[in-house]
């Protein structure tokens, strides 16, 4: 079971529900191991993640601007005054001491080297963030008389390369170093453990792209899949619609099952609900376990996920979805080539793909789509290397409609396009793909929301006339 920063609630005031939620799965032979993500707090008069937060102070060090630091340790004593018993308030106490030397000494070293990266950043967010959350949990549980325990970080699971901010699960060595995790779940109903972060084999800490823990849930259901049959569940504040209900306002369908590839590929294009890469860790491996989506408040409303899908519905158009900020890079096709075979072999970046190439002047080009303009900025010398005369174009936005079966839907990009322009938005480019069950209609930046209320807005009615 994986808990979120919104689950965890302002200050932990979900807590109980929380340990509810969790006493009801660990009846009979079941065991539950439950990932914690930073918990929320107030800064600055908005409510923010611990780990917004410790990126903050962490950048102000790095700047010659030490600022307060306490924040990153407070939320934590406030929670154990309310929650522990005298002898456990005593233990976590020892704990949380000791982890605030180890941000004090890492906020040192960014005000030092006027940098707040890799490592330094690493262990910043991880002793003010999910260990402290873990640990703390683990007692917490205790003192309700839960038998648990908690992952302790010298004998953490989860290996990763040295990408110290993006890191990547390496699965072989995380098997190896897994055996102490082994025996705590065999010894206990509970283990608890931090998301997002990670150890190198030489015990140096790193943390997974933000929205890790969801990839930590993941990572820790594959290790489990040798000696168990794990269930993969995201406890969220919402199980899965059928648009962002922060978008669209009406008609939104929740969506009782997804595929992995739907999933996947709904997350990489804007459903912030899941991190796309904890599907990809699992499919990647060749492993089918079962995932759920859980509306913490309504249990009863849930999505689930499966390599293939069980849905019977008659929706084949299940998600429209989408993001902003996005580029395009053009380049010679054989150079393109090299520069996704070096994105791949590298794994620092995985939100681009593909679209249809195009002839100019007879040379081939390659279209990349780039999730993210940031990244594209901040690496356009890299692109440049591989093709000096790449064109990027920035402020793009991609709207995507989500269904393995929607191939069966014969005017199902006609009638899409023709919506779309319908409410006057221009389409910069349409990408239909039989093969990936997918359709990308790109447009102006401003336009993605409008964009998906319109087509969302047609959805049922594309169904009906189509199916």
């Amino acid at each position: 079971m994986k808990f979120g920063g919104s689950t965890l609630g302002e200050d932990g005031a979900c807590i109980d529900k929380i340990i509810k939620r969790i006493s009801t799965k660990i009846d009979g032979e079941n065991k539950v191991v439950a990932v914690f993500s930073a918990p929320l707090i107030r800064y600055r008069d908005k409510i923010s993640s611990m780990t917004d937060v410790a990126i903050h102070i962490g950048k102000n060090y790095a700047q010659s601007n030490p600022i307060e630091i306490d924040v990153l340790r407070e939320v934590y004593e406030n929670i154990a005054s309310n929650s522990l018993s005298q002898e456990y308030h005593k233990i976590f106490s020892n704990e949380i001491n000791k982890f605030h030397k180890e941000v004090i000494i890492s906020l040192k070293q960014a005000a030092e080297n006027r940098r707040f990266v890799d490592v330094t950043r690493s262990r910043t967010l991880a002793y003010s963030g999910e260990i402290p959350m873990s640990y703390l949990m683990d007692y917490i549980l205790k003192c309700k008389d839960i038998k648990s325990d908690h992952a302790r970080i010298e004998q953490w699971p989860i290996i990763t390369d040295d990408n110290f901010e993006a890191a990547n699960f390496l699965i072989e060595e995380s098997r190896e170093k897994s055996r102490h995790f082994h025996e705590l779940i065999e010894k206990n109903s509970v283990v608890t453990i931090g998301g997002f972060i990670g150890k190198t084999i030489d015990g140096v800490e790193t943390t997974y792209e933000r929205g890790g823990s969801d990839r930590s849930a993941a990572d820790v259901a594959i290790l489990l899949n040798e000696n168990y049959k794990p269930e993969l569940d995201f406890e969220k504040d919402n199980a899965v619609f059928s648009a962002d209900p922060k978008i669209v306002k009406k008609e939104l369908d929740s969506i009782k099952f997804l595929s992995y590839n739907e999933a996947r590929l709904a997350g990489m294009f804007g459903m912030k609900i899941l991190d796309p890469l904890a599907i990809k860790e699992i499919d990647n491996n060749n492993i089918d376990i079962p995932i759920v989506i859980t509306n913490m408040n309504n249990p009863s409303k849930k999505t689930r996920i499966s390599k293939n899908s069980d849905d019977q519905s008659d929706n084949l158009v299940k998600i429209v979805t989408g993001k902003r900020n996005c580029a395009i890079v053009r380049m010679e096709s054989i150079a393109a080539s090299h520069l996704l075979a070096s994105l791949e072999s590298d794994k620092q970046y995985h939100d681009f793909l593909k679209l249809s190439p195009y002839k100019k002047e007879g040379i081939e080009i390659t279209r990349i789509l780039f999730l993210d303009g940031e990244y594209v900025h901040r690496n356009e010398h890299h692109f440049k290397a591989y093709y000096s005369k790449a064109e990027i174009v920035y402020d793009r936005g991609v709207v995507t409609l989500i269904g393995d079966n929607m191939w069966k839907m014969p005017k199902i990009a006609s009638t899409t396009s023709s919506t779309v322009g319908e409410h006057g938005i221009n389409i910069l480019n349409l990408d239909a793909q039989e093969e990936t069950s997918r359709i990308l209609i790109i447009v102006d930046d401003s336009k993605v929301a409008d964009a998906i209320r319109a087509i969302h807005d047609k959805r049922n009615r594309i169904d009906r006339d189509e199916a």
